[in-house]
């Protein structure tokens, strides 16, 4: 999978977060203190590198991870600057709970504080789905991104 580069300072006009309120579901950057529940919940969802990761995200000050909630329920997250300065990613969405816009407005509330924090380009390192960030975002295709910064990365043994 490419890394794909995203212009901050012309982000579409998308409001999602508009739209995943009127379903109960509120977007906002999490607090250091909800950090274990987070690594917990995305452990339980996802991999052990994303829990890395967001945990390298809570770290900073202000936090890089946002979270995506409903009566007191993570549904979802997105990290920046967690693998690499610049990098936005990961993200992931409760499987049950996809569908409903989640992910896209996770996506622009984390690009967004990317750009509140100075950056004018945003890295997808290694991105899965990339019709959806061209199409959404006008993402470009990083040449010659394959393998990428992830290629001698450690991965568990059996």
């Amino acid at each position: 999978m490419p890394d794909l580069l995203i212009k901050l300072y012309n982000l579409p006009a998308i409001d999602t977060e508009a739209r995943v309120a009127a379903n109960g579901i509120t977007i906002r950057r999490a607090m250091a203190p909800e950090g274990e529940i987070i690594r917990e919940w995305i452990g339980r969802h996802f991999s052990h590198h994303w829990v890395a990761e967001a945990s390298v995200a809570l770290s900073h000050q202000p936090v890089g991870l946002y979270i995506a909630i409903r009566d007191g329920r993570m549904l979802g997250f997105a990290c920046f600057d967690a693998t690499a300065r610049g990098f936005f990613g990961p993200t992931g969405v409760d499987e049950a709970e996809r569908g409903q816009g989640i992910g896209e407005a996770l996506l622009i509330a984390t690009l967004k504080g990317m750009r509140e924090a100075g950056y004018q380009y945003a890295i997808i390192g290694g991105a899965g789905p990339v019709d959806f960030y061209r199409k959404k975002l006008d993402a470009l295709e990083v040449p010659d991104s394959v393998p990428g910064i992830y290629a001698d990365m450690l991965r568990k043994t059996p």
